[in-house]
């Protein structure tokens, strides 16, 4: 007989019911809490990240901006504003710019751009486009004096040679100016160039033109006056220099502002400043013009076309040539149109239409039309730019300047 405890005798098998005969189950699973939902079910997600998609939206604009108000810009020009970003939970475009510039991988350096400016002013940058802003100005001065010392010692072919070797250099002068510095259009000026053109040529020629078609001619050659362009010439380094400090405060309210109604509020003021600070460097320049060269022009066309070309020029060089080429456009064909209505007017049955130009003319003489035409759409040109550079994106076109 074996012993109970005996390793070898086996253990004693639990008793069974007999009439059990089916295969034991096994022991059932119980179902896990986080087994998926049935595909009929919804289920409860948390808030979603709004910044993220707007990230992914707008990736190549972060990616390039070297600044958070950069990416506020493009923000803006993309139609979002104060109200929008709310949606995004951030109270204005800036702080959802500054988010997104921080949401970005760090910015490797640009090695190839050279070492950061100072904080300080770029003197040599400055100086430079304040020499060419005052070549125009001294061709035109010296081809003036050349002609007035040599006043009757030299043929009309000798002194005509010299005013196109004059104007040639002016132009070239001109066109070195408007190639760098702040009156320098990075997107182009479009065909400002062509009517800016008639326009001189007007200031120079259109009065007496006007003069004798209202009289029953052209008789033939008429006399220019050279003073508005001898004038206007020398304003462009004020120009330059007004243009410069509107875009040198502009960037700084800019880098102050927290929301973008209060940059328009305060680039608005600026705006208006620049051209007064700029009427006020014209208006003496065209006087003294005027005096040195006894011509007969009115300084008030001449100031209309001043500001006019100034703030074309200003609008083109934050990359907005367009609004700035419509106007021209506009100045020459009502300074084309008075005397070709005068000229229709000598068709039978035409008669009324020079009756405007007429009554123009008898009210402040034939410097009325190049005023009324110039004036005008100065001050329109100005309206649409207290507009549109009071908007962050017209900045960001251009690089920042040097400080003031």
């Amino acid at each position: 007989m074996t012993r109970p405890d005996d390793p070898a005798t086996p253990a004693a098998a639990p008793e069974r019911p007999a009439s059990s005969s089916a295969p034991e189950r096994p022991a059932e699973i119980r179902p896990s809490t986080t087994a998926r939902r049935a595909p009929g079910s919804t289920a409860r997600r948390g808030p979603a990240d709004p910044v993220k998609s707007l990230l992914h939206h707008h990736r190549d604009l972060c990616e390039r901006a070297v600044d958070p108000l950069e990416i506020a810009a493009g923000l803006e020009a993309h139609g979002l504003t104060d109200r929008t970003a709310a949606r995004y939970r951030h109270r204005d475009v800036f702080a959802l710019a500054e988010e997104l510039y921080a949401r970005m991988p760090p910015r490797a350096p640009d090695l190839a751009a050279g070492p950061p400016s100072g904080p300080g002013p770029d003197t040599d940058a400055r100086a430079a486009w304040t020499l060419l802003a005052l070549l125009p100005g001294a061709a035109c001065l010296a081809t003036a004096g050349v002609l007035r010392v040599t006043e009757g010692l030299l043929g009309d072919g000798t002194r005509a040679l010299v005013t196109v070797v004059g104007a040639v250099l002016a132009c070239l002068a001109l066109r070195a100016c408007l190639g760098r510095g702040p009156l320098r259009a990075p997107e182009g000026a479009g065909r400002a160039g062509m009517y800016g053109c008639w326009l001189l040529s007007y200031a120079v020629y259109g009065e007496e033109l006007l003069a004798q078609v209202m009289t029953g001619g052209p008789d033939g050659p008429w006399d220019g006056t050279p003073a508005p362009l001898l004038g206007l010439a020398a304003a462009i380094a004020p120009a330059a220099w007004c243009a410069h400090l509107f875009t040198v405060h502009a960037h700084r309210k800019l880098a102050g502002s927290r929301a973008l109604e209060e940059f328009g509020a305060g680039v608005r003021p600026l705006l208006l400043a620049a051209v007064t600070l700029f009427l006020g460097a014209l208006l003496p320049l065209l006087c003294l013009a005027d005096l040195g060269l006894g011509g007969g022009g009115t300084p008030v066309a001449a100031a209309g076309l001043g500001v006019l070309f100034f703030v074309a020029r200003l609008l083109a060089a934050h990359g907005l040539p367009e609004p700035g080429t419509v106007a021209l456009a506009a100045a020459c064909a009502v300074e084309a149109g008075a005397p070709a209505l005068v000229l229709a007017a000598r068709l039978p049955g035409l008669e009324p239409v020079s009756q405007p130009v007429n009554a123009l003319v008898s009210a402040g003489g034939t410097g009325a039309v190049p005023a009324l035409a110039c004036g005008g759409a100065a001050a329109g040109l100005l309206l649409y730019a207290a507009f549109a550079l009071s908007r962050a994106s017209a900045h960001t076109r251009t690089s920042a300047p040097a400080r003031a």
